[in-house]
């Protein structure tokens, strides 16, 4: 009787809709499943579109096994995080890179303080984990300063499908016109920069191109104090024609991408930056720092800055909109690029890894507390209090 392979899960904080791990996490999926191997995510949250392909983190208990494979993508630290850590499957680590904490100090304290609890908390898994990945070589060398001794790179190979759909007519009906559109996609957050978009553009927009418009398409909920201070620039530079689009829909992602003219990024923290590699895709030249990731994402391709001199990446814009011969070659290369990418073998990575791990001698169980379950019992208990009768949950003596 041939034995049942083992499952393999992955274990993750959120399962965000439209996102760059959100895609990778339902990719592995598939590919896992196609190998034969029981499949499931176990989320601490997801976005409700998805929720229907998760399960929650507490039922990764009666699912583990010490046979099983457990699929970590750590992130900032959660109680998914900590539960994966305690169950006795082996592990596979992937790492999504956390952003340094000092980008988030003065304008949002609590994501400084869950950075920082995050890029210690990774330290435990030196030992915890058969293998840490990176998803990035980028993200691999940052495992290696970490002191991660087994380490791979489980190269990002976005889906594009996402993309093939119909634009939004809406947007591409507002945008789609005589005017420059210069695009960035991307979370509103201090390590993108959105402060340096916002000078280049002015620099741009007042010295080469009036008819031009920035449009910044990404969420900026919860970065209100962030998002302030963008606005206030925005004011004192007495600049019109930025637009803040948000988080939004797979078809307005499209018509953003069918109007742009340029893609723009001056993030200076990147693990891989995925957007790059859609603008890559759908044929917008690129201008981006060169900073983390951001050249090897690019490959070659795309233009590159090293100085955040807004007269230098105006002059740069410029020539990008406006030289068609330029243009063309710059797109081309972007399009060698992603052919070089889609070329990757991601299927059989992946397998291969999963090999490597689950036919080589295990590592360290996972050294615990000894009530940490009874504590997770309690946590479990006292959430179904808070859900069910929320007055006396207030009530408990929690001093």
């Amino acid at each position: 009787m041939t034995a049942r392979p083992p499952a393999i899960h992955q274990v993750l904080a959120t399962l965000a809709y439209g996102d760059a791990i959100g895609h990778e996490v339902l990719g592995i999926q598939r590919v896992l499943r196609r190998a034969g191997y029981a499949s499931e995510i176990f989320v601490e949250t997801a976005d409700r579109t998805l929720e229907p392909l998760t399960y929650d983190y507490r039922e990764l208990v009666d699912a583990s096994h010490p046979d099983n494979l457990l699929i970590h993508h750590f992130s900032i630290g959660s109680k998914a995080s900590r539960t994966a850590f305690a169950v006795p499957d082996r592990m596979a680590l992937i790492y999504h890179n956390i952003t340094p904490p000092e980008y988030f100090s003065t304008i949002h304290r609590r994501l400084a303080r869950q950075c920082f609890h995050g890029r210690r908390e990774i330290l435990a898994y030196i030992d915890r984990c058969d293998l840490a990945m990176g998803d990035s070589e980028f993200n691999r060398q940052d495992l290696e300063r970490f002191g991660f001794t087994r380490t791979a790179v489980l190269p990002v190979v976005p889906d594009f499908l996402h993309l093939e759909g119909p634009p939004n007519r809406f947007i591409a009906g507002r945008y789609d016109d005589e005017w420059t559109n210069i695009v960035f996609v991307g979370r509103v957050i201090s390590n993108k920069k959105i402060e340096d978009l916002i000078w280049f553009f002015h620099a741009y927009h007042t010295r080469y191109n009036p008819r031009s418009r920035l449009l910044i398409v990404g969420a900026f909920s919860m970065f209100e104090r962030y998002m302030a201070m963008l606005y206030h620039l925005i004011d004192e530079l007495d600049l019109d024609h930025v637009h803040f689009a948000g988080h939004v829909s797979d078809e307005e992602l499209v018509a953003y991408y069918e109007v742009a003219d340029l893609f723009l990024c001056a993030s200076e923290h990147e693990g891989f930056c995925v957007p790059i590699v859609e603008a890559f895709h759908e044929e917008i030249p690129v201008l981006a720092y060169a900073a983390t990731a951001v050249p090897a994402t690019m490959d070659g391709a795309g233009v590159l800055f090293a100085e955040k001199d807004p007269d230098l990446v105006a002059a740069q814009m410029d020539a990008l909109v406006s030289n068609q011969r330029l243009r063309d070659a710059v797109v081309d290369a972007q399009l060698a690029a992603v052919d070089r990418l889609k070329a990757k073998d991601f299927d059989g990575t992946l397998l291969g890894l999963v090999e490597r791990i689950l036919t080589a001698p295990r590592g360290s169980r996972p050294h615990v507390a000894a009530d940490f379950w009874q504590q997770f019992d309690m946590a479990e208990d006292l959430e179904q209090r808070r859900l069910d009768r929320p007055s006396l949950y207030k009530a408990l003596p929690w001093s």
